[in-house]
């Protein structure tokens, strides 16, 4: 299991990822230090979080142009949600 994180480091519409990386990350890491989660920056590129469960299924959620908290619980969704 992991999460994945894709965003652009200037687009407007990764900006709520942006701070919520900034925010969030270290105490979300804290919390699950066995837990992989990767954070991919990429020029140009529409904010998304991917999820991968259990024998290699994998759940994704676009997170343009959302807020701090609207990303958070989309994480928190695609989280219990388990395919």
């Amino acid at each position: 299991r992991e999460l994945r994180i894709h965003l652009c480091q200037r687009s407007a519409g990764s900006r709520g990822v942006r701070d919520f990386i900034e925010q969030h990350y270290v105490t979300l890491k804290k919390a699950n230090p066995d837990f992989p989660i990767l954070i991919r920056e990429c020029s140009g590129v529409q904010p998304k979080l991917w999820a991968r469960f259990e024998f290699g299924k994998e759940k994704s959620v676009p997170l343009n142009n959302l807020t701090v908290d609207e990303v958070a619980r989309a994480l928190e969704n695609i989280v219990k949600s388990k395919v």
